[in-house]
């Protein structure tokens, strides 16, 4: 994502100061270099293991920037995590990994995370560049949230499990604009010109614009389609969007370059912590909904990423990812929790966390959710549509 890696609690520091498809939502309102190298099959460790991820999405020390449960991980089974914050959208990882990918070499990683509502963890199956998860090592996959058991790209999760869920939605800086709570007013406030940003992924974009126009993005046609590209580029057009962005709009916006952005739930409640200017809601119309996939690339050694997955499926652990510890001074990645048990742990050693609805939505947010239509994120016309749009 960029030369310089900080730790995601550097950089919600240096954002302060001003220096990554769910089935159905409804689960929700119970919770939360290149070298040519063969995948492990036996059950021996590795002494490594290689983890890239989105920034802002591990719990993180306050005081050390360490990270607890890779560092109690660690410290269990002997093994050194390699932890790189390296994907910032999709697509643009995607293009780093499927050189590599497509010659059958290693991308040196054993867990990378992809959202299901871009086209990528489904391609990634579909061209046999992952591994099968070793589930003789997961025996804690029971504690999936049922409605993530069996989503149609992978009906059995032989090849992926959910790191985390999250909402697509408006984030406002109150010292820079009033409230901005539908994306009519965010696209065209003139107060706010050049100003907000809109997401590269394709789909949570599309979703919010599309629910704005009284279009269903769970059934995305032609004509959807096409009102919503109209709306995005009429905007970017006049100066109302300053630019297409991944999780990097989260610094300019906490340190008063942005007044407002589309947004992920869980980056701004992160950011509250160290500024309480954000805000976060669900556009009037409706937001999206998406989970991130742990998955395994050709090359990575399947047994050693299996048993960090089962690790943090123990509903303790994902509580102190999702949750942190206040007593220790730990924040943790405040998004929506797959696991089935995570929230109980929660009330008992952070109940503001496990009371918060950005974490654990209430049934009316979720009601108000979509997920788009995975037929339109693999139409070549759209996403190259898309893809000319966001590069102009």
């Amino acid at each position: 994502m960029r030369d310089l890696e900080f730790t995601r609690r550097q950089l919600l520091e240096r954002a302060a100061l001003g220096g990554a498809a769910l089935t159905l939502p409804g689960f929700l309102a119970a919770c939360g270099g290149s070298s040519k190298k063969a995948a492990s099959s036996s059950h021996k460790l590795a002494k490594t293991l290689r983890f890239s991820n989105w920034t802002l999405y591990m719990d993180t020390n306050n005081k050390t920037h360490m990270h607890p449960t890779l560092e109690s991980f660690s410290k269990k089974y002997g093994v050194h995590v390699q932890y790189t914050e390296d994907i910032n959208d999709n697509a643009s990882f995607f293009g780093k990994i499927q050189g590599p990918l497509s010659r059958g070499q290693s991308i040196d990683r054993d867990i990378i995370v992809m959202t299901d509502n871009s086209r990528y963890p489904s391609l990634l199956i579909k061209k046999g560049w992952v591994e099968k998860l070793d589930k003789s090592a997961l025996p804690n996959i029971k504690n999936l949230q049922p409605a993530l058991s069996h989503p149609a790209w992978d009906p059995h999760r032989d090849y992926t499990l959910p790191w985390q869920s999250g909402m697509t939605g408006i984030a406002f800086n109150d010292k820079l604009t009033d409230p901005v709570l539908s994306i009519d007013e965010l696209f065209g406030n003139r107060k706010l010109k050049g100003k907000v940003t809109c997401l590269n992924e394709m789909a949570d974009a599309l979703s919010l614009v599309m629910v704005s126009n009284g279009d269903d993005p769970s059934k995305v046609t032609n004509a959807s389609f096409n009102r919503a590209i109209t709306k995005i580029k009429k905007a970017v057009d006049s100066g109302q969007i300053r630019q297409f962005t991944g999780n990097d709009y989260a610094a300019p916006l906490a340190k008063g370059d942005l007044a407002a952005a589309m947004s992920w739930s869980g980056d701004i409640a992160q950011l509250l912590s160290e500024n309480s200017h954000l805000h976060w809601n669900l556009p009037a119309d409706g937001g999206d909904i998406w989970t991130d996939n742990m998955l395994i690339p050709k090359g990575g050694n399947a047994y050693t990423a299996s048993v960090y997955m089962n690790y943090v499926y123990d509903p303790k652990i994902a509580a102190q990812i999702e949750g942190g510890d206040p007593k220790t001074g730990d924040t943790g990645v405040y998004y929506i929790c797959p696991v089935v048990g995570a929230r109980e742990a929660l009330l008992k050693t952070n109940a503001a966390i496990a009371k918060n609805t950005l974490i654990f939505p209430t049934k009316k947010m979720l009601d108000n959710v979509h997920v788009i239509d995975p037929n339109a994120l693999n139409n070549e016309k759209y996403l190259t549509t898309w893809q000319n749009l966001i590069s102009a």
